[in-house]
């Protein structure tokens, strides 16, 4: 029989598990750069690039198209995680939740909570399922999914639950262990990307350094998409690039991760996962991708270009991107289930990850899905940036919500809604037959004209609602002047 006081002692161990999930971090908890440097590094050279890698070649972008794209657009991350996020979780210290708490009331904080973790557990299952495709690469008797395959086999989604348990484990341990294993894994998986992209160029005819360039465009970026996928340009990968994590920076999710930081120059590190992950490895994957002969599995496609040293890469990064990615899946089901314990809504979270890890369908659609996650929680970043450096500005109060003890901030909900479905109908006039029928017959034509690819709408969404948001705090702050008690804004 199992011993009850060693039982008592783990579930105790766990409760002890702290994140600061309702109060401003502490001085003694803040960490340097070289912290964020490690954790943006092991996050971003991710299992999934083996994914947006190749999804950008059956696209059909040109090698220029991809590279300068690539520059532009991870550049425009870097400077929104440093100049937007990074400054506002310093000045908070408070996770996303709390902050929206306060700032938008406890009904709209559990909506987007219950949400954004739900997508999140989307987003690291199918890390789960990069990382699976490299393990059953073990294990002969062990087919990966196919492209039309709906469901895995059973031994598939034992080795799922496996993989998964491992994730969820570390995502409980919290932000100390998460640090440490990316500082750990993120220089080998970077050097394990490279080196496995130089390793397959002279299968695609690069004799030397002389003729990089010209299988680049001639054999790898064609420019030609696959049968059944668009047309992909400069924009739509500059877009993308951005896009992919702007709900972490824009939409300031990652004020939960940065305010363990003890400067906000440390948004800067984001670079380091940029630079290294969505572009270098961009480019490797790519590059694997077009020497696999007809391997279409991550695994497959890194062990194609670097053996067992490229498998157990892929193994790695889809942890270290899961990992931090089911913390905040943690963290927001937290503030919808405030009674239990982090570790248990993250052991919760994890087991809805196994399951969508074992829906191929989720890693087929990954730039549909990224881009719909972007827009849709962007506008409460935006909220967020003007309520805690532009409001007390512009003589209004921040946190007006949680100083007049209301429940729901009308305006944060209403440029919400309004933002978010301006982008939703802008997309689906176009792509969903439902809309176009019910929007053809009245559209002007300039409108019909306007063909609005998702990874288009970033900044005109970020502008209508930043608009809308500030017109509404004003009308009610306006209205209701006598329910202000002025307070000194928090350091």
């Amino acid at each position: 029989m199992s011993n009850p006081e060693h039982q008592n002692t783990i579930v105790e161990r766990l409760d002890a598990l702290y994140e600061f999930d309702r109060e401003p971090v502490s001085e003694k908890k803040l960490h340097g750069h070289k912290t964020f440097i490690a954790m943006f590094a092991g996050e971003h050279v991710a299992g999934t690039e083996f994914v947006l890698g190749p999804l950008m070649l059956a696209h059909g972008v040109t090698a220029g198209e991809f590279l300068g794209g690539l520059l532009v657009g991870n550049l425009l991350a870097v400077l929104s995680w440093a100049l937007l996020c990074a400054p506002v979780a310093v000045r908070t210290r408070l996770t996303i939740y709390w902050q929206l708490r306060k700032m938008c009331g406890p009904y709209l904080t559990i909506a987007y909570s219950v949400f954004y973790a739900i997508v999140l557990c989307l987003l690291a299952g199918a890390m789960v399922n990069v990382s699976v495709t490299a393990v059953s690469l073990l294990f002969d008797g062990i087919q990966n999914p196919g492209p039309q395959d709906m469901v895995p086999s059973i031994p598939w989604m034992f080795l799922a639950l496996v993989v998964g348990a491992v994730i969820a484990l570390l995502a409980v341990l919290g932000f100390e262990k998460l640090a440490q294993f990316s500082k750990v894994c993120a220089p080998w998986m970077a050097l394990v990307f490279l080196a496995a992209g130089i390793a397959v160029l002279p299968q695609l005819g690069a004799k030397g350094v002389g003729d990089i360039w010209r299988v680049f465009t001639e054999v790898i970026f064609t420019g030609d998409p696959l049968p059944g996928y668009s047309k992909y340009s400069f924009w739509h990968v500059m877009g993308f690039a951005w896009l992919c994590n702007a709900t972490q920076h824009i939409g300031m999710s990652d004020i939960t991760i940065f305010r363990y930081a003890k400067k906000w120059t440390s948004g800067f590190a984001s670079a380091f996962g940029m630079y290294i992950g969505h572009f270098m490895a961009w480019i490797a994957s790519a590059i694997l991708c077009a020497a696999a002969l007809g391997n279409t599995t991550p695994g497959e496609i890194a062990m194609g270009g670097a053996w067992i040293a490229g498998a157990v890469c892929v193994v790695i990064a889809g942890w270290t991107t899961a990992n931090p990615t089911l913390y905040r899946a943690g963290l927001a089901i937290q503030v919808a289930t405030p009674n239990w314990q982090r570790w248990k809504v993250t052991f919760a979270a994890g087991a809805f990850m196994i399951i969508t890890a074992c829906i191929p369908e989720v890693n087929r659609n990954l730039d549909r899905i990224v881009g719909f996650y972007g827009l849709f929680f962007m506008p409460l970043g935006a909220f967020i940036f003007i309520d805690v450096w532009f409001l007390p500005r512009l003589k209004m109060q921040s946190n007006f919500v949680e100083k007049t003890g209301l429940l729901v901030s009308w305006p944060a909900l209403w440029a919400w809604v309004i933002s978010f479905g301006f982008s939703f109908f802008m997309y689906g006039k176009d792509h969903y037959p439902w809309m176009n029928k019910l929007v053809a017959p009245w559209q002007p034509e300039w409108l019909a004209n306007i063909k609005a690819d998702l990874l288009f709408l970033v900044a005109p969404e970020w502008v209508i609602a930043v608009s809308l948001y500030l017109l509404f705090c004003w009308i009610q702050q306006r209205k209701h002047p006598l329910n202000l008690n002025p307070q000194p804004q928090e350091a």
